[in-house]
């Protein structure tokens, strides 16, 4: 409201930070809330898998997942109500058939659920799934390259103390976060491509992991201050290359693979070529 220019201090719209005053008169306006409502769009998907109960797709580089403030349309979620009529309502009027969330500028496999039994069972598998029950890896490309071939991130994790939008591993309260990695080629001392099994699903989880650890995502803008090889990736280079669980009706174990998307690949054949 205050940002809106809804909330003044003696006629003139302060910022959230103002210090008041003896005397001061403050008007708040309160402004009607405004109806919201994700609308189908036709969207193009690239869908990996679908069938009564789901849809597993290849969500694209720079697609938002729901509509948000300064996202309402051209969401994943406007794609799959144009494409699927028939999600799950539990999610709500902005997210319907969400169980989990990609970050805008990462890419690859997402399931969406169509119904609410199927979408109960994803949200208990998602908070609950441990072991081989719900898999999700993700290839990263990050330099410096870490030290070893293997290792966990098994940390505390919360919002950082200064920034707000950002998370931080190095908390003294949090909820516990839990990365498996290996290195799966590595470029000299200048990068390394990484792939990363998530035991845990906290937001960034994976970019802040590795930038808290000396080894930031390339092209990772809000954890990294390096521009090392940010000339030839515009996003984090970040993808869920892979996404297995067991189907919540039949049970039947599926695993999906999304392919690595072209700006990666180029940025691994550039650092191929100067190795």
């Amino acid at each position: 409201m205050i940002e809106a220019g809804d909330v003044t201090v003696d006629g003139v719209a302060r910022k959230g930070g103002y210090k008041l005053h003896d005397g001061e008169d403050v008007v708040v306006v309160l402004r009607l809330p405004v109806p919201v409502q994700a609308v189908a769009q036709d969207l193009p998907l690239d869908i990996l898998y679908e069938d009564h109960d789901l849809i597993v797709v290849n969500k694209a580089v720079g697609m938002v997942v729901h509509p948000a403030p300064g996202h309402p349309h051209g969401t994943l979620v406007n794609a799959l109500l144009g494409h699927c009529k028939d999600l799950s309502g539990i999610g709500g009027a902005l997210r319907p058939g969400i169980v989990h969330r990609l970050d805008k500028d990462t890419s690859g496999a997402m399931v969406a659920t169509k119904n609410d039994a199927t979408h109960r069972a994803f949200v208990e598998m998602f908070q609950t799934g441990k072991g081989d029950v719900l898999i999700r890896e993700y290839l990263a490309v990050v330099a410096p390259p870490p030290r070893g071939s293997r290792g966990t991130f098994d940390t505390l994790y919360g919002r950082h103390k200064t920034h707000r939008k950002k998370f931080s591993s190095k908390v003294e309260r949090g909820k516990r976060a839990v990365t498996h990695w290996e290195v799966e080629q590595r470029f000299g001392s200048a990068a390394a491509l990484v792939r990363c099994r998530l035991a845990t699903g906290r937001t960034h989880q994976i970019r802040v992991h590795f930038a808290d650890n000396g080894s930031p995502v390339v092209g990772d803008a809000m954890y990294s201050r390096r521009r090392t090889l940010g000339d030839h990736i515009d996003r984090q280079a970040l993808h869920a290359a892979v996404l297995a669980f067991p189907h919540p009706s039949t049970h039947e174990r599926l695993r999906f693979e999304a392919p690595l998307p072209a700006d990666m690949q180029s940025l691994l054949d550039v650092l191929t070529a100067n190795r």
